[in-house]
């Protein structure tokens, strides 16, 4: 596998048209030496226990065909979203569009090809890529970075107010030259700005698909960011995903993640609360049928005294399908006055379904106020009873008590296109 990862590596070098010998290129390097000497993540290894997906692409990926995202007309006409009023990027088989920006007046605002804004925003590129995706601590980030060529670079201006959501649509079809697809965001959010960004993630793919995607989020002081991922993928697709967040003085930042489609998933969201007065919310939801198996990682690092994270995630699992959570909170020395609370729920549909989840603290100051918690359990019978007692079904009761689950993560969307669609799809699943 090694070997052949090499040889795409230096046939993907030959195309780069004197770009390798930058800053970026060196990243690559790095990154490719992180991948090779540690490869997919084993069974042994903690953080992928539950969830041993490298085996798994380890034995289906074309290692001597790996592509990295190319800048083409990437078509986005059956994308979910597609009419909604907002501002567009497709990202379709390894090729994105960003064209019909030109035509758009969006002031406050530039969303460019990454190799453009390498170009146009050299400085900014160069002290932000790959610093905060750690290429030692992941596999699958190293693996995104060394082919990283091509992506989506956002920039909002100080003090915009973005009013119309940023959709970053991300689709295949059966034109696509591999089943394996790499993509990559960064996103720089200056001091004082507002924005909405949704990753929405799709297929039209009749073969098994495998993505891997990283995102770089940086968060200046006082902005305020919405940032959604919507997995709806094809039941046979495998899809790992992380996301790096740096906050900045007295932002806020709202990260949402919902999960209703996939065979393996795997969300590793990472938060990092750099200055004073930041605050993080997570809100995260996941139904899984048949053999689906999401995963969810997320880590909250305060480094700083006088932040606040909150953290919901609620899954519903259904026939063979498994869930698995695991939350961390660090709180450093310095970090006094610090609020974090995490909160994992999980209902069980069927005796064969299954969740794992681990919320954990790690505390190193003295005045703080944290807490966690999970539970997994099956539908309170007390409560159904009492719902047939008074005359109403079996179904619409188990329906009835899911959608109270759900809620109060669902309603916490601020979009509301994207809320009705979530609302929708609970009703039409839980009924």
């Amino acid at each position: 596998m090694i070997d052949l990862l090499k040889e795409s590596f230096r046939k993907f070098e030959n195309h780069l048209n004197g770009s390798g010998k930058g800053h970026w290129h060196q990243l690559r390097k790095e990154a490719l030496s992180a991948f090779s000497s540690h490869g997919f993540p084993k069974s042994k290894d903690e953080e992928y226990r539950y969830t041993p997906i490298g085996r798994k692409l380890e034995k289906a990926i074309d290692f001597s065909n790996i592509k990295p995202i190319a800048e083409h007309r990437a078509q986005g006409e059956k994308q979910l979203f597609h009419d909604a009023d907002a501002i567009h990027v497709f990202i379709n088989n390894n090729a994105i569009h960003i064209g019909s920006l030109n035509e758009l007046d969006v002031n406050g605002i530039d969303i460019l090809s990454l190799n453009t804004a390498s170009k146009k925003f050299k400085g900014e590129v160069e002290s932000h890529f790959g610093k905060y995706a750690n290429v030692r601590k992941d596999s699958f980030t190293a693996l995104n970075t060394a082919f990283s060529y091509e992506g989506i670079f956002v920039k909002v201006s100080k003090g915009a107010v973005i009013e119309k959501p940023i959709i970053l649509h991300y689709g295949s079809d059966d034109s696509a030259t591999t089943n394996f697809f790499q993509t990559r965001n960064l996103i720089l959010v200056d001091p004082g700005a507002h924005v909405t960004i949704i990753e929405s993630y799709t297929a039209d793919y009749s073969d098994v698909q495998y993505s891997n995607h990283v995102s770089e989020l940086v968060v200046g002081e006082n902005a305020h960011v919405n940032y959604y991922k919507f997995q709806n993928q094809g039941g046979e697709d495998f899809h790992i995903d992380n996301s790096f967040i740096s906050q900045h003085r007295d932002s806020v930042v709202k990260a949402y993640t919902f999960t209703l489609e996939g065979k393996i998933v795997r969300n590793n969201l990472n938060i990092s609360l750099e200055e004073e007065n930041c605050e993080a919310h997570m809100f995260g939801l996941y139904v899984v049928q048949n053999d689906g198996h999401v995963d969810n990682h997320t880590a909250v690092d305060h480094k700083v005294a006088n932040c606040y994270s909150n953290e919901i995630y609620k899954g519903i699992l259904d026939d063979n399908s498994k869930g698995v959570f695991n939350g961390k909170i660090y709180v450093r020395p310095d970090a006094q006055k610090t609020n974090a609370f995490q909160s994992n729920k999980n209902i069980l549909l069927t005796d064969t379904a299954s969740a794992n989840t681990k919320p954990q603290l790690e505390i190193w100051a003295d005045d703080v106020s944290c807490s966690h918690g999970c539970t997994t359990g099956q539908l309170d019978e007390e409560q159904l009873f009492y719902l047939r007692s008074r005359g109403i079904s079996q179904s619409s009761a188990k329906a009835m008590l899911l959608h109270a689950f759900v809620n109060d993560v669902v309603d916490k969307i601020e979009i509301d296109f994207l809320h009705d669609f979530i609302n929708d799809e609970m009703y039409n699943r839980l009924d």
